[in-house]
């Protein structure tokens, strides 16, 4: 049986859950989430010891593995809605900047035209420097997927190390062709 799947979910103060069918709502602070689970699961919430528990129907490899998946999930929607996910990107270069204005991130990062990104709904995007960005929201998914894509619109190169990058994120530099000289 699945180590992580068998574990039951805690559900802290201020948050309610419900289950309906194949979809759990989880409402907390920070918001709701809705997340629709595979068939193959039962996902039930005990009310006297106040958690979440997750069963699976089958013993085939895909079930088991969706077993830890399902309940990882439903943890992380709990994490969510009461303390939030939050991913934070530097921009390295002379003359690169970011700025937050009317809902969209705009990025000037050495291309001819200035990059603009909408950011999606229920995400909590600001700079709090002109080399920062900082993405909050309830949702890691959406978190860290808006995270990539920003990054992927210059990511960083190895010569001089420019481009958008994760805060603490090492990028491995490679020596110029001076070297062989």
């Amino acid at each position: 049986m699945s180590r992580i799947g068998k574990k039951p979910v805690a559900i802290p103060d201020k948050v309610t859950v419900g289950v309906n069918g194949t979809v759990i709502s989880v409402e907390g602070p920070l918001g709701k989430l809705d997340w629709s689970f595979r068939r193959e699961m039962t996902v039930r919430v005990d009310d006297d010891t106040k958690a979440v528990l997750v069963t699976r129907d089958r013993d085939d490899r895909e079930a088991r593995a969706l077993h830890g998946l399902t309940r990882a999930i439903i943890q992380n929607m709990m994490n969510g809605v009461t303390t939030g996910f939050e991913k934070r990107l530097e921009v390295v270069g002379v003359g690169y900047v970011a700025v937050v204005q009317n809902n969209e991130l705009q990025l000037r990062v050495g291309f001819a035209n200035e990059l603009k990104k909408p950011i999606p709904p229920g995400l909590d995007v600001s700079c709090p420097d002109q080399t920062h960005i900082v993405v909050k929201g309830p949702d890691k998914q959406k978190v860290g997927q808006f995270a990539a894509e920003v990054r992927a619109l210059r990511k960083p190169e190895p010569y001089k190390g420019k481009g958008i990058r994760y805060e603490g994120e090492h990028v491995r530099r490679k020596a110029g062709k001076a070297v062989g000289a």
